[in-house]
């Protein structure tokens, strides 16, 4: 009996060295992922560049090169239909125009699927591919996206744009992440990744010295967050330091005490007509943060706020409810309650950051390629295999 013990012991300390191990977490997540990821791949083998400039919204009032979209939650006055919309919180407006984001979600999920369809096989069909789409949106002049959202969540009668638009690039982080993945292939030309760098440097420029990108940095919820999400990932890929700095004290002196409460709650985003959906979107984008910006020096996963307050917490308040939606104890969001959860990548990062077996079986059989294009639109992590070193 008691070698019977020692022996299940043994197995299970095997069991767990062995799921720590760099390459074994890798292997774990390529096996999920392998499957769907090439398919994924061989559908963006197939496809032609989409950018801003195939299609031009009428009420736009940028150019054919700018990145125009509209408020999700505004909708026409029934009691003046040719004025200025009037805003519904949480229901959005069907007849908005979209294009243009879908074309950047896109762009994303081919460059995500490429990317890491080459880290599987280190086939170059993947490279030559991705390579096309990266010219056609950041350096052909005829194609390419201007590195500005002037014109991002437009609301009609309203405003032109608005600084809460710049959350429509977080899909770029993707593309980021899948250059960074595919930076080292014989097949990515080096004109092809200092063109995206120069247009990553300009868009960072606008997003930190515009009155839209301050604005949006100051936004005390998920917007906010998402601001530094993005920022530290762009600033990461063209090696700006300072920025990399300044996202890093924003982290830790301004998100997590102006938005995580002592039990990991994020209160501005449970007073939401999407509690559930929202509280997701934010944790995600913390969890990114940290998975972007921690290093053996100064390990975000591991930081707390003075009142004990850290990401590791706010995983542990939102788990639960993500293993069992049925357990959620506030309202019900008013539109998507039944899409989420999905694979959430808070859940992957924190897994693998705390050596979390539970956290990680939750989120392998969770949906892996959701269709609600909301979901899509607020998962900032699709392709978990270009965010693992």
């Amino acid at each position: 009996m008691k070698f019977f013990k020692a022996f299940c012991f043994l197995i299970i300390l095997l069991f767990t060295i062995g799921w720590k191990n760099d390459d074994s977490i890798k292997s774990a997540i390529t096996a999920t992922l392998r499957k769907q990821t090439l398919d994924e791949a061989k559908w963006a083998l197939q496809q032609k560049p989409i950018t801003v400039s195939a299609e031009i919204a009428s009420r736009s009032a940028g150019g054919k090169n700018d990145f125009y979209s509209e408020g999700d939650y505004w909708w026409p006055n029934p009691e003046k239909p040719d004025g200025p919309y009037i805003q519904k919180d949480g229901l959005t407006n069907p007849q908005n125009f979209v294009a243009h984001r879908l074309a950047m979600i896109r762009f994303s999920k081919i460059i995500g699927a490429l990317a890491s369809a080459y880290k599987i096989t280190g086939d170059e069909k993947y490279v030559k591919q991705a390579v096309i789409h990266v010219n056609a949106w950041f350096i052909n002049p005829n194609t390419k996206m201007n590195p500005n959202l002037l014109y991002a969540q437009a609301i009609k009668g309203v405003a032109t744009g608005r600084g809460i638009g710049i959350i429509d690039t977080i899909q770029l982080m993707e593309v980021v992440q899948g250059i960074i993945a595919i930076q080292n292939a014989k097949s990515l030309p080096k004109t092809t990744i200092d063109g995206a760098k120069k247009w990553f440097a300009e868009y960072l420029i606008w997003l930190t010295t515009h009155q839209y990108g301050k604005d949006e940095m100051n936004a005390k919820n998920n917007h906010g967050t998402c601001w530094v999400m993005q920022v530290a990932c762009f600033a990461k890929f063209t090696g700006n330091k300072e920025l990399l700095n300044f996202c890093i004290d924003r982290y830790k002196t301004v998100l997590l005490p102006q938005q995580m409460e002592k039990d990991g709650s994020l209160p501005l985003e449970l007073k939401r007509t999407k509690p559930f959906g929202y509280s997701l979107f934010n944790l995600d984008a913390f969890a990114t943060i940290c998975q972007l910006l921690s290093t053996r020096q100064d390990n975000l996963w591991t930081y707390k706020t003075k009142d004990g307050v850290g990401i590791k917490k706010g995983v542990a308040f939102l788990y639960p409810f993500i293993a069992d939606k049925t357990r959620w104890p506030y309202a019900k969001d008013a539109m998507h309650w039944e899409s989420w959860p999905v694979a959430q990548p808070s859940i992957l990062f924190s897994a693998i950051a705390y050596q979390n077996k539970e956290w990680f079986n939750t989120w392998q059989k969770a949906e892996h390629s959701p269709k609600n294009e909301e979901v899509i639109r607020n998962l900032p992590v699709r392709h978990p295999l270009i965010w693992i070193d």
